[in-house]
């Protein structure tokens, strides 16, 4: 840490530290950032009328609340929320490749689930989108680093 000296008299600015972030935390927390917004839009809809009707009536969309639907949704919201601890502890070329092949097929699946929907999912959508896209960048912008052979003997 260094201390900068202002040209004013008696004022000093402290330095912040420019410790680089691991690739694995970045991913991780664009998957976390992801699953957030994710949620909140879902629990936004519950504002709607129309989801609630459609929820007493046991249906979402062109779906019928049953076991099976809610099985389906928990895995499918399982994988990213697994993806936040995964990303951490995989082997660097197992995470590159399950993170940039998930968040794209997240991102196909939630901009199909936008398509027709209310402003504030569209925008929670995109949102989300965004947070994948950065997971894609990131593991497809996964730093080398040195092998054994290129080590000095």
């Amino acid at each position: 840490m260094s201390i900068h000296t202002d040209p004013a008299p008696n004022t000093s600015v402290l330095a912040l530290d420019p410790a680089p972030v691991s690739v694995r935390i970045k991913i991780s927390a664009h998957w976390t950032a992801m699953l957030f917004v994710f949620a909140y839009v879902d629990l936004f809809s519950l504002y709607r009328a129309d989801v609630r009707a459609d929820i007493a009536a046991g249906q979402i969309s062109a779906f019928t609340i049953d076991q099976s639907f809610l099985l389906g949704v928990t895995a499918y919201i399982a994988i990213p929320s697994l993806m936040v601890v995964l990303s951490l502890v995989l082997p660097a070329r197992g995470a590159r490749i399950t993170n940039i092949a998930l968040a794209i097929v997240y991102g196909l699946t939630i901009i199909g689930g936008a398509i027709g929907e209310w402003q504030y999912y569209v925008f929670g959508s995109a949102l989300e989108v965004g947070a994948l896209a950065g997971i894609v960048y990131f593991a497809w912008t996964w730093p080398r680093g040195t092998t054994e052979s290129s080590l000095p003997r």
